[in-house]
C-alpha cells in the first residue's frame, strides 16, 4: 500500500464503536465548526461554511435530542469512506455523520487538489490531539485509482459509504467485505426545480433576488456537478413574462461566477448535441453571455434524466400543465426537487400518491446542497449503527 497517502492517521484505525450522538464526537466537531467558522480563509468558500455551521454544538445536540434510541444503540465499527472526486465537502459530511454513528473512520478524500480540502484537513489536524477517543479512530488519505487497494480496505470495513457515479459504485461494490458488512451507496443522481411563475411575477424585488441568490448556490456554485442541483427547471403558470424575469435576476447574480473555458466548450457542445439528438429542444436561449444557457423543451422525454445534464449554467425548461404531468419521468435516478411558488405537502403528495420511485428530497430553492442526516432517503445514522434490544 505504499501508493496511499495519509493526510491524517495512519494504517491503525480503532474499530471498537461508540454509542451514537457520542460526546466524543459532538465535543470533537463541535471543535472543529469553531475553528472553522473562525478561519478567515474559510469565508471565501460557502461550503466549508456550511459544513461549518451544521457541526455548531447547538445543532448536534438538537439531532441527538430528537434520536429517541440513542440509548440503545451503538456504532457498526469501522467505516470506509470513498468520497466524491468532483464536490469538495462531502468527505467531511460523510465523515461527521459516520461518526456521529460510533464508528471509526477510514476517509478516501477527493483526490484532486480543492482548497476546501486542505482547511479541513488542517483543521481536524490541529484539534484532534485533544480529542484521544475520535483521533485514534480516525485516517483521511488519498490513492490513485487502485482496485487492490481498495480491496484491502473493504476486507476491514464493517460499513460503507460510497460516493461516485455509477462506475464507481460498481467497482467498490465488487470488492469482497465481511459478511455482517453494510453499504450505503450515493450513486448518480438527477435533480430539478418547480417554479410558480404567477409566484414570480408577484414577487418583490428583495424576494426576487433571494430566490436568484438560492438558484444559483443550488447549482453555479458546484458547477451543476452535485447529484442535488437542478438540470431541469418546470414552470407551472409560467408565462414568458415570469421566465425573463427569473432568468434575468439569475443572470444577473451569476456574473459572479469564474467562467472556465472549459465549461464554456462543455456548454456548447451540449448545445449542439442536443440540436442533433433530441428533438424536443426547441430552441437554446443564451444571456449573460455564456453564463447563462436555456434549452427550452416541447415536452418532457423519458429518459431526460439520462442524457440531458447541464454544467456551469445550462438549464433545460418546460412547462408542466400539472403536478403530475411530471410523474411518467420520475425514476430512481431522481433526487432533489426545489420549489418556488409550490406548497411542498401538493409535491409530496404527489410522490406519494403516485408511488414514485425518484424524488427524496422536496426542499426550497436555496436549500439544495444542504445535507442531512438524511440523504439520497438513507437515515445515515440508522444504518450505520446497530440497536442492543431488550426482551
Amino acid at each position: 500500500m505504499n501508493s496511499v497517502e495519509y493526510l491524517i492517521g495512519g494504517q491503525k484505525v480503532e474499530s471498537v464503536p461508540l454509542p451514537v450522538y457520542s460526546e466524543e464526537a459532538i465535543f470533537f466537531l463541535s471543535d472543529l465548526s469553531h475553528v472553522l467558522l473562525h478561519d478567515p480563509v474559510c469565508r471565501a468558500y460557502p461550503d466549508v461554511m456550511s459544513f461549518a455551521f451544521w457541526c455548531r454544538k447547538g445543532n448536534l445536540q438538537r439531532l441527538q435530542g430528537d434520536c429517541t434510541d440513542k440509548g440503545s444503540r451503538l456504532g457498526r465499527g469501522l467505516a470506509f469512506h470513498v468520497a466524491p472526486s468532483n464536490v469538495p465537502v462531502n468527505f467531511a459530511f460523510s465523515f461527521a455523520f459516520s461518526l456521529l454513528a460510533g464508528n471509526g473512520n477510514i476517509v478516501r478524500a477527493p483526490s484532486k487538489p480543492f482548497p476546501q480540502v486542505e482547511r479541513i484537513c488542517n483543521a481536524i489536524k490541529e484539534i484532534l490531539p485533544h480529542h484521544p477517543e475520535v483521533e485514534k479512530r480516525t485516517a483521511f488519505m488519498r490513492y490513485p485509482v487502485n482496485q487492490e487497494i481498495t480491496k484491502a480496505f473493504c476486507a476491514e470495513a464493517d460499513a460503507r459509504l460510497i460516493w461516485g457515479g455509477d462506475e464507481t459504485v460498481q467497482a467498490v461494490r465488487g470488492c469482497p467485505v465481511k459478511p455482517k458488512c453494510v453499504d450505503i451507496v450515493f450513486a448518480d443522481r438527477y435533480s430539478l426545480c418547480v417554479l410558480d411563475g404567477n409566484s414570480i411575477l408577484q414577487a418583490d424585488e428583495k424576494t426576487l433576488q433571494k430566490l436568484a441568490e438560492g438558484f444559483y448556490n443550488d447549482t453555479y456554485l458546484m458547477d451543476q456537478n452535485a447529484c442535488s442541483s437542478p438540470h431541469l427547471v418546470l414552470w407551472t403558470t409560467g408565462t414568458e413574462t415570469a421566465r425573463e424575469r427569473f432568468w434575468e435576476a439569475v443572470a444577473e447574480y451569476a456574473a459572479r461566477y469564474d467562467l472556465q473555458g472549459m465549461t464554456v466548450v462543455d456548454k456548447f457542445t451540449q448545445m449542439c448535441q442536443d440540436a442533433v439528438d433530441c428533438p424536443e429542444v426547441q430552441k437554446v436561449l443564451r444571456q449573460g453571455g455564456n453564463l447563462l444557457y436555456r434549452a427550452e423543451l416541447s415536452s418532457l422525454p423519458e429518459n431526460i434524466g439520462a442524457g440531458l445534464r447541464g454544467r456551469g449554467g445550462y438549464f433545460y425548461e418546460a412547462d408542466l400543465n400539472t403536478l403530475e404531468g411530471l410523474c411518467p419521468i420520475v425514476n430512481e435516478k431522481y433526487q432533489t426537487l426545489t420549489y418556488f411558488g409550490v406548497e411542498a405537502e401538493k409535491l409530496q403528495e404527489m410522490v406519494m400518491k403516485n408511488c414514485l420511485r425518484g424524488i427524496d428530497r422536496i426542499v426550497p430553492v436555496g436549500k439544495a446542497m444542504d445535507i442531512g442526516i438524511v440523504w439520497d432517503g438513507y437515515d445515515i445514522i440508522g444504518i450505520l449503527s446497530r440497536i442492543i434490544q431488550t426482551a
